[in-house]
């Protein structure tokens, strides 16, 4: 009797604290946040590696060969017009200028001797004391002995040249940007010594491949940034656009003009340029979303979306297969399965599943 009495207190205890079927817990819908997908969303950025260098660059030899006597300046180092930059051994230069010297010393005496000659022969023939043959043949030393003058003069005049190409300087205010020679080596006419930077403008160099280069033109959006100067992102404008690709590959080279100035701005700093491209004038009309939103499973790659539903911020979850492009910095590329007006969601992702109810504040 006592056992049934205890066993009928626990069951009525039991019973009490469960409550009626009027207090169950309604289900609490979890808040997503989700992307519209909208005509700016069509567009995609693109970066691709350049590398800066002075609008204006030189690269600049010696127009004789020789031996490096001086070399005085350094990588970076700033120069103003007529400053020495490098200097060959003029000591050979300086013989062959005194030899042209005398030869033309030579051949102005010889001139002299000739023009003299000449004019006694035409007073001896006008009295009849020379004959045509001595006149003709004095006029003829005569005009060669010009002629051979004329000619040590330019050979001279090229003999002092050659002394002044020994020494090579900056025609004009540069910094250098490269130094491709050391004293006491030997030098060709021609060969490169080092290369200046004239000037405050930039612009970096780079390649776009085949399939773009038909989407850049001038009015196409740039961005440059160097790693060198991690606290400012310039704007650059398309100047240069090949017509055809480099030797041996599908890459058209491009060259983009920096807007703006920067004291460690200089050439050879490695760049990276963005471009902002319109893939709504591409087939497809490709769409760049956050990775995050993308999900991968054994059934393929998919991404949720919401449709709202009759109650005020709510919605329901759906599902769909979507074809991935390439990866960029502003997100992923979707070449096929969203369209304008698709709300992506990009936040909540892994706690949501397809038809599910949802709460969609703060969307954007």
């Amino acid at each position: 009797m006592k056992c049934s009495t205890v066993t009928l207190l626990v069951a009525c205890l039991l019973l009490g604290a469960c409550g009626g079927p009027d207090d169950a817990v309604e289900e609490r819908l979890r808040p997503v946040r989700y992307m519209t997908v909208s005509d700016a969303s069509v567009f995609r950025d693109r970066s691709f590696s350049g590398t800066s260098k002075s609008s204006r660059e030189s690269r600049l030899s010696f127009k004789v060969s020789g031996t490096i006597t001086n070399a005085p300046v350094q990588i970076g180092q700033r120069l103003n017009a007529g400053d020495l930059i490098a200097e060959i051994d003029p000591a050979g230069y300086v013989l062959q200028a005194q030899q042209a010297q005398a030869s033309l010393v030579e051949a102005q005496a010889n001139d002299r001797r000739s023009a003299a000659n000449y004019e006694r022969t035409k007073g001896l023939y006008a009295n009849d004391n020379a004959s045509l043959n001595d006149l003709e043949s004095a006029r003829a030393q005569a005009e060669s002995g010009g002629a051979v003058v004329a000619s040590a003069s330019k050979m001279h005049e090229i003999a002092r040249l050659n002394v002044s190409y020994t020494r090579l300087t900056a025609d004009q205010d540069c910094s250098i940007a490269s130094l491709d020679i050391e004293v006491n080596e030997n030098v060709a006419s021609g060969q490169q010594v080092a290369v200046v930077s004239c000037g405050d403008e930039f612009e970096v160099n780079l390649n776009l491949p085949e399939s773009l280069i038909g989407s850049v033109d001038e009015t196409t959006p740039v961005s440059v940034h160097f790693g060198a100067i991690p606290d400012q992102v310039f704007s650059g404008v398309i100047s240069e656009v090949a017509v055809a690709s480099t030797a041996g590959t599908a890459a058209f080279p491009v060259v983009i003009k920096i807007a703006g100035s920067h004291p460690s701005l200089r050439s050879g700093l490695a760049a990276d340029v963005t471009f902002q491209f319109d893939s709504a004038t591409e087939q497809g009309r490709s769409v760049v979303i956050p990775v995050t939103a993308v999900i991968n499973d054994p059934n393929g790659t998919f991404v949720f979306l919401v449709t709202p539903s009759g109650d005020p911020g709510e919605a329901i979850v759906g599902r769909r297969a979507v074809a991935l492009g390439e990866l960029s910095q502003s997100g992923i590329e979707i070449e096929d399965g969203l369209e304008v007006g698709d709300r992506v969601i990009t936040a909540g992702i892994s706690v949501i599943r397809e038809g599910q109810r949802v709460l969609i504040p703060n969307s954007k």
